[in-house]
């Protein structure tokens, strides 16, 4: 995905946090967009997730591919784990990290049967997705 998809000011300044570091690089400004995911996926509760949709939606602007190109650049400084896929899948390359915070946290799990490759649970989307709900009133 291009940055010239995202919102007009979501563009990357240079830094590629991913899901492992901080939100920018020292001195550089976080794009105004970007600051507004990230401050969605801080109210999301413990134990609850939104998708990229859900975000897109509440902030009624962008989309999910955009929230999620957020949240790959910038989005190590928050609760990634709770900002997922719509489909309850882990996230490719940090599923082990975030099923450690789902169990902490008690975010409800489908288990994976046997048959399953690499017998890794996926989110029960219809118990652990967040709508906003009671602290939604602060929304803007």
């Amino acid at each position: 995905m291009s940055e010239e998809s995202l919102p007009q000011d979501a563009g990357a300044q240079g830094a590629h946090a991913g899901y492992d570091d901080t939100r920018e690089e020292p001195g550089e400004a976080l794009p105004a967009y970007a600051e507004r995911v990230l401050d969605v996926a801080e109210l999301i509760p413990p134990g609850r997730v939104m998708t990229y949709g859900d975000v897109a939606e509440w902030l009624e602007e962008g989309g999910p591919r955009q929230v999620g190109r957020v949240m790959a650049l910038y989005g190590g400084a928050v609760a990634w784990w709770r900002v997922v896929r719509a489909d309850g899948v882990l996230l490719p390359g940090h599923e082990q990290r975030a099923l450690g915070h789902y169990r902490a946290e008690g975010t409800p799990l489908k288990e994976a049967s046997r048959a399953t490759e690499g017998h890794l649970p996926r989110l029960d989307m219809r118990r652990a997705r967040w709508d906003g709900g009671e602290r939604a009133e602060g929304h803007t």
